[in-house]
C-alpha cells in the first residue's frame, strides 16, 4: 500500500485527487492536512512514501504589499516542509509548481520547449521557481524530488479562467473569433499522471498537458454547445481585442498564446483519461 501526505486540506487538486484514487482503496492510504498554522511541525510524516504538496497561494496578485506573502508561503514553506519530509524519511517529494514560471502569454504563438529559460514576471512565477530550485537541493538517493509544471487546470468545480469563460459561453449569441492556442490540463488527466509518478516513484521536471491545444473561442463554443447554445465565433470582433492583447491583463489570459511542445508533454504511460471535447463535457455536465 502507498501512504501518501498531501498538504492543502482544502485544495481543489487534492480533493480531485483523493477522489480519483478512491478508486482503487487497496492500493493507496491518504491523508490530508493544513499547513495554514504551525500545527503541521508536529505531525509525524514517518511511514509516508509521498509527500504531494498543494499549499500554497494559486491567484496571481501584483499588489506589492502581497509579495512577501508569496514568497513566504509559495518558496519558504514549501522547502520547510521538504527538508521534513526528507528528516522523517519521505522517498518522494511531489511539488505542483506552474506554467507561469515562464511568463505570461503573448500575441506571439512562442511554444514552450525543454531548453527554454524561466522568465517569470511577477512574483508569483518568481515564487513557485525559487521553492524549485530550493527542493532540488535537498534531492539524493534516498529523496526523490517532482516538480510538475502545468499549465492553466479546470475541471467540474475548478476557479479562475475556465469558469469565467464558461459563464460567458452561456450568456453570448457572439465571441471573438482569435486565432490563439493555450495549452491546458483537464484536472482528471492531472490526477492520473500524478498516480503515475507515485507508482512509479519517479523524479524530475515535467510538464502535463492535455493531448491537444485549446483555441479560447473554440472551447466557448464547446461549451455553448454542451448547455444547447449555438455561439456565434466572429472575426468581425477581432479589431476591438488584437491591440490589446499583450497590454491587458485580462485579454491576455483570454487570447494570449502560451503553450508547452506536444513532446515535452509525453510521459512513459498515457496519463491523457479525457480528450479536450469530452472534458469540457465532463466539466458542465
Amino acid at each position: 500500500m502507498n501512504k501518501i501526505l498531501i498538504t492543502g486540506k482544502s485544495s481543489y487538486i487534492g480533493n480531485r485527487f483523493e477522489v480519483w484514487l478512491n478508486k482503487d482503496t487497496t492500493k493507496y492510504k491518504i491523508q490530508k492536512i493544513t499547513v495554514r498554522d504551525e500545527s503541521w511541525k508536529k505531525y509525524n510524516f514517518k511511514g509516508f512514501d509521498t509527500v504531494l504538496h498543494l499549499a500554497g497561494i494559486a491567484h496571481v496578485s501584483r499588489d506589492p504589499k502581497m509579495e512577501d506573502l508569496y514568497y513566504k508561503v509559495n518558496r519558504d514553506l514549501t522547502i520547510e516542509i521538504a527538508k521534513k519530509a526528507k528528516a522523517e524519511g519521505v522517498r518522494q517529494f511531489i511539488f505542483m509548481s506552474s506554467i507561469i514560471v515562464y511568463g505570461d502569454g503573448s500575441t506571439e504563438k512562442q511554444v514552450i520547449r525543454k531548453d527554454t529559460t524561466p522568465k517569470p514576471s511577477n512574483f508569483y512565477g518568481d515564487s513557485k521557481l525559487q521553492a524549485e530550485k530550493g527542493i532540488n537541493e535537498l534531492e539524493d538517493d534516498h529523496f526523490k524530488v517532482v516538480i510538475i509544471r502545468p499549465p492553466m487546470i479546470y475541471g467540474k468545480g475548478s476557479k479562475g479562467n475556465y469558469p469565467k469563460l464558461a459563464k460567458v459561453a452561456k450568456m453570448v449569441p457572439a465571441f471573438p473569433d482569435i486565432d490563439n492556442q493555450r495549452s491546458m490540463l483537464h484536472v482528471d488527466n492531472l490526477c492520473e499522471f500524478i498516480k503515475l509518478l507515485i507508482d512509479n516513484n519517479d523524479s524530475g521536471l515535467f510538464f502535463p498537458q492535455n493531448s491537444e491545444y485549446t483555441k479560447t473561442s473554440e472551447m466557448v463554443r464547446l461549451v455553448g454547445e454542451v448547455h444547447g447554445r449555438k455561439v456565434r465565433l466572429t472575426k468581425g470582433l477581432n479589431f476591438l481585442i488584437n491591440p490589446f492583447i499583450g497590454r491587458v491583463e485580462i485579454l491576455n489570459k483570454m487570447f494570449g498564446n502560451l503553450v508547452f511542445d506536444m513532446d515535452m508533454s509525453n510521459y512513459k504511460q498515457d496519463y491523457r483519461v479525457n480528450s479536450l471535447v469530452d472534458s469540457i463535457k465532463e466539466t458542465e455536465r
